[in-house]
């Protein structure tokens, strides 16, 4: 966002994935530590093996180590041609990560002789590519909302929400990395890293490699001598058999959400989901609930948490804790559901970003507990069994609760921001 608002000759170095943690013989990471706090909750493991996988989980330097945020947003931004070949999936202790920082000094200096700015390779067509990744890398929700927040800052006004459920549409799932599958991103250097996965990719016609990109080459150019992916091995899988066959991340609407919200539903949890509301204002309420085990395991519910937007939040305050417990607790009758987003390591039946948020009066305000909520990703849908002329009435009897900050910048901030499904940035004209 930043080298799109400057626009001066520029390129990003990733800081780099950190490595997998094992315990007892067993890989753990980031989001096991909070599975396990949730499992510990619930009775399914002691104190000794929390604090086992807690001291083993992170072993070192680097982003948390599954497709994740940081990983995610990585992965999409050397598809876009922001970085140099490998960067995205280049381990932070690695010896090649230290050769990638002194390679960058070449490429700024061809930057600066072509003029090569960031507006330049940050377009319509390597924002699709980046929609691309992320798909077929099963990535975060919250690209969603950083990938519109980039395209904000470089002025491109035809990129929207609808554009990453067009591109869900036509593209699989391929990787099996965490939170939902097997490998971490660093394993990926076993198999070519993620230059390999672009080559075949764009062999597949699924990436554009004709865009520019900081090297002064294309994209296509850059992954050329990158090894191709050995049909034996099984991170990626190959097209023709997909993990899933279109995209994980869906953009649901309904009454619930008429403005839209996100959902990361790899297929693992099924594809609908229907439960009885149990609503809450705040997630510590949330997590209060579940460790104190008042979670029902033999009744489907969706757990909603509200007033948690951009301007409730305010700031839409990543939420871990309370996804990452009822994984590790074995609740696989629970879904959740927030005008707030959550980390990239959640995984689950999980819904975020509904706009219209709670703090403006959205329909997610007057839901009650006990009310039905149905999650589908087929028909790309979030309602509640509620009338219209019900949601009405307790819109008309619903009062905006009093701002949690009321002075200095994050005020402003609550005051300026827009919704998440335009990237919840700040309008101030």
């Amino acid at each position: 966002m930043a080298m799109a608002r400057h626009n001066k000759p520029s390129l990003m170095i990733y800081g780099g994935s950190i490595k997998g943690g094992s315990n007892l013989g067993k890989p753990v990471n980031i989001s096991t530590c909070f599975e396990a706090h949730g499992a510990l909750m619930y009775g399914k493991i002691t104190e000794a093996d929390l604090d086992g996988i807690v001291k083993n989980a992170c072993p070192g330097a680097g982003a948390c180590g599954g497709m994740y945020t940081a990983n995610t947003m990585a992965t999409g931004i050397e598809a876009m041609g922001l970085t140099l070949p490998g960067s995205s999936t280049t381990p932070a202790e690695s010896p090649a990560k230290m050769r990638e920082c002194l390679r960058a000094a070449e490429a700024i200096k061809i930057c600066l002789e072509k003029d090569i700015k960031p507006r330049d390779l940050i377009t319509k067509e390597s924002l699709e590519n980046a929609l691309v990744s992320t798909m077929v890398m099963c990535g975060s929700t919250n690209s969603v909302l950083h990938y519109l927040a980039i395209a904000h800052s470089a002025d491109i006004h035809d990129f929207t929400l609808d554009d990453f459920q067009r591109v869900a549409n036509k593209v699989p799932v391929l990787a099996d990395l965490k939170p939902s599958g097997k490998y971490m991103v660093a394993d990926l250097v076993d198999i070519g890293g993620f230059p390999a996965v672009l080559k075949f990719l764009i062999h597949a016609g699924l990436i554009n490699g004709d865009i520019p990109t900081v090297t002064g080459k294309t994209l296509k150019e850059n992954v050329w001598g990158a090894p191709s992916l050995d049909p034996s091995q099984d991170m990626i899988r190959p097209l023709s058999n997909p993990i899933r066959e279109t995209g994980h991340i869906r953009i649901l609407r309904g009454n619930l959400a008429p403005g839209g919200a996100v959902a990361k539903i790899t297929g693992k949890e099924g594809r609908k989901f229907t439960g009885k509301a149990m609503v809450f204002d705040k997630e510590d309420d949330l997590n209060a609930k579940i460790f104190n085990g008042g979670i029902d395991p033999n009744e489907n519910t969706v757990l909603c948490v509200r007033y948690e937007g951009p301007k409730g939040g305010p700031g839409m305050p990543e939420q871990l804790k309370s996804s990452g417990a009822l994984m590790g607790a074995g609740l696989r009758n629970v879904a959740l559901i927030t005008d707030g987003r959550y980390s990239g390591a959640s995984h689950g039946f999980i819904v975020g970003h509904i706009v219209p948020e709670a703090a403006v009066g959205g329909p997610i305000a007057i839901l009650q507990d006990g009310d039905m909520v149905t999650i589908d990703a087929e028909t790309n849908s979030l309602s509640m069994d509620v009338s219209e002329e019900e949601i009405a009435a307790r819109l008309s009897k619903w009062k905006a609760p009093r701002m949690k900050v009321n002075r200095g910048a994050l005020a402003k901030y609550a005051y300026l921001v827009g919704d998440a499904s335009h990237g919840a940035v700040l309008d101030m004209f």
